[in-house]
């Protein structure tokens, strides 16, 4: 595992290929009071460009670019928190994405376990450390353990979606799920602007 961290924005000229893994460490889990903290970024290579993002921070006008680069494939697990996220602190919607928990709901109707720990150890093999979860991200000075946490949400992706590519196609579900993910912009306008999960407007 490598990692890079930068301040503030993307280096000029970083290309990180056509799909990019991305995952976001924030000071909690609602975009309308805590802030974007952190943007994970991986090729899928084994390499991870983290842009530390500062308080008070408006923008961060490459990272933005890229997120809303058409030709560039953004692949989260759960986008719709980190889009949500984008939108609210860096003012760009991202598109066009893949979500693979998303896919794995369209796939792996035989579970209720969708999280990307049981992902990673039910599709790869892999045992993921969620000890730095809930660690202050907020923090001027991030420890080593922190970047490995936060690495380790991106560092897979690009596998999952090759497992869940296959089992989308198998099960005749490729279409409906390129659809949700065309959605999920709006899913986190709706999110941004108040209706969330407990006021739902596509329930009855």
């Amino acid at each position: 595992m490598s990692i890079t961290l930068h301040k503030g924005d993307l280096p000029d000229g970083l290309n990180l290929g056509p799909v990019v893994a991305i995952d976001s460490e924030t000071m909690g889990l609602n975009p309308s009071r805590d802030r974007l903290c952190l943007v994970q970024l991986s090729a899928g290579d084994g390499t991870c460009h983290m842009v530390q993002i500062a308080q008070g921070q408006t923008g961060a006008p490459n990272l933005g670019r890229m997120l809303a680069d058409p030709r560039t494939t953004k692949l989260f697990h759960f986008a719709r928190f980190d889009i949500a996220m984008f939108k609210q602190y860096l003012g760009v919607v991202t598109q066009p994405l893949y979500c693979t928990k998303i896919a794995s709901k369209l796939t792996r109707t035989f579970t209720d376990k969708h999280g990307l720990k049981d992902l990673c150890k039910e599709l790869l093999g892999i045992e993921l450390s969620k000890q730095q979860q809930s660690s202050d991200w907020g923090a001027a000075t991030l420890s080593e353990e922190q970047l490995r946490y936060a690495a380790s949400d991106v560092l897979h992706l690009h596998k999952l979606k090759e497992k869940l590519d296959t089992a989308l196609k198998r099960e005749g579900r490729v279409e409906i799920a390129e659809a949700c993910f065309r959605f999920l912009p709006v899913r986190a306008e709706l999110d941004l602007l108040g209706w969330g999960d407990e006021d739902d407007i596509f329930t009855h």
